[in-house]
């Protein structure tokens, strides 16, 4: 059985911590590596080698750090079906999305390489004679990267991309319950010779490792994508010495649908995005607002769609929609909030229950809610499983004052055939994102940020790249 050492100042070292954590195939609950917990010590020697390497990184031309991304993006092809199984069983996540996870990575890569020569700055209008103003983008220093469970090898590549060709260096802290696929690219990126230190992987718990990373003088920012509270203990323990944040944080997505909407296409983009990784995707819709003119009628439309639902083994050969929840721990969670909404008054419409015929893994049935009022718990609070609950509304306005009586504010949608209603939604829902007639997933080329407590910063694009930025001014007179 593999068991995995840190990856640190271009090498693998053994952890100064002797105890580990077994990572599970949630399909089996088979064990199918050892994780160390890693220490602080682990974090501190991370940060060292990243901060020692970072000067002649940075001095290095950017197209230079690009040709390095593009030969990530290689390894990651020439390796495509082995991660994609490595990911599929660590984390149940059915082979097909398993693999478009992969193969978007290997673009994310060659995207931001393409970026180097698009690092720009400006000349003011100095109100001096004789001066000129000029304003640099430079690198922040050591990029800190705190990985989640759910898309653990492409959130890498948005932490990894953007702070390398910007010309900082990284320390990635994987997540503990998913940190295969992420440790196995740290392999094979040995063959591209990155120079040493320039990126490190610490494996460990993030109550240990992240919060050694995140506390540290030597760290420039830090990007978490995980939970409400992860963030709140990363910004806590940045506070102290005021370290730059992003956050991706949680997210419990609306989508609306209007009696105009085309239906069809609104049940398979709803579905699509409530199931997508077993509903663990912090920007899939998570609640489901219906005109009450067309209620009935969509509400049985939804229901067909998941009744038809194939949940099984990740590697299953007949392309299941959906697998196995990625832990005992999430499936505890996601058939306690079902139980709670059960007694609260919601009616099962579908499923509601542990999938039947597995005696292992942690399977949970598609399931539809509805009778559901606006103050329930799984109406306010984000589920991350494969449970959607459904209410009506009268107007657009109603509609979107329901969707924005919640504490986050990654996502959103609307469904709608009317032009003047979307733009109209689109204006007026408080979320970073907002999807129009399609399902709840953003392009790389945009820039996927939160509002509210869905998070600080963004990734992805442009705006993505300059997060791991800082601005320098010089004013320089000449005779």
């Amino acid at each position: 059985m593999q068991q995995f050492e840190q990856y640190i100042n271009g090498k693998f070292v053994k952890s100064t911590s002797t105890e580990v954590i077994e990572i599970l195939n949630p399909c089996t609950e088979e064990v199918l590596s050892l994780m160390p917990i890693g220490s602080v010590k682990d974090a501190q020697l991370a940060l060292e080698a990243a901060q020692a390497s970072q000067h002649a990184w940075k001095s290095l031309p950017a197209i230079q750090r690009a040709n390095y991304l593009n030969k990530m993006a290689d390894v990651i092809r020439e390796n495509r079906i082995f991660l994609a199984k490595t990911l599929a069983a660590e984390q149940a996540k059915v082979m097909g999305l398993a693999q478009v996870e992969i193969d978007v990575t290997a673009d994310y890569f060659d995207y931001y390489a393409g970026f180097a020569r698009r690092i720009e700055g400006e000349i003011i209008q100095s109100d001096r004679a004789k001066e000129h103003i000029f304003l640099h983008k430079a690198p922040i220093g050591v990029a800190v990267g705190i990985l989640p469970w759910n898309f653990p090898f492409f959130v890498m590549a948005r932490k990894v991309a953007g702070s390398l060709i910007t010309g900082n260096t990284c320390v990635i802290n994987p997540s503990s319950i998913a940190p295969n696929t992420v440790m196995a690219f740290a392999k094979l990126i040995e063959a591209i010779k990155l120079p040493a230190g320039v990126l490190n992987y610490v494996c460990g718990k993030g109550s240990i490792v992240g919060n050694a990373l995140s506390k540290s003088p030597i760290t420039g920012i830090i990007s978490l994508t995980g939970s409400v509270g992860a963030g709140q203990m990363v910004m806590e323990a940045a506070s102290k010495n005021i370290t730059k944040v992003s956050l991706e944080l949680g997210g419990k997505a609306p989508a609306i649908v209007c009696a105009d909407a085309n239906l069809e296409l609104a049940v398979n983009a709803v579905v699509t995005s409530r199931i997508t990784f077993s509903g663990q995707v912090c920007n899939c819709a998570e609640r489901l607002y219906v005109e009450e003119s067309i209620h009935d009628k969509f509400l049985d439309m939804v229901a067909a769609k998941m009744k038809t639902l194939k949940v099984e083994d990740a590697f299953s050969e007949n392309n299941p929609d959906m697998s196995a929840l990625v832990s005992k721990a999430q499936l505890d969670k996601v058939s306690e909030m079902v139980e709670f909404a059960k007694k609260e008054g919601a009616e099962v419409v579908v499923g509601g229950t542990r999938t039947p015929g597995f005696d292992k893994g942690y399977f949970y049935q598609p399931t539809l809610l509805t009778n559901v009022t606006q103050n329930m718990q799984i109406i306010q609070e984000e589920v991350f499983g494969p449970v959607l609950p459904v209410m009506k509304f009268s107007t657009l306005d109603e509609a979107i004052a329901l969707a924005n009586d919640c504490e986050f504010g990654l996502t959103s949608s609307i469904f709608s055939e009317n032009f003047n209603k979307v733009m109209h939604a689109a204006e007026e829902l408080q979320y970073g994102e907002t999807y129009i007639n399609r399902e709840h997933f953003e392009a790389i080329q945009g820039f996927h940020a939160g509002w509210k407590k869905s998070g600080l910063g963004g990734a992805d694009g442009k705006h993505g790249m300059e997060e791991y930025l800082q601005t320098k001014v010089i004013y320089a007179q000449y005779r």
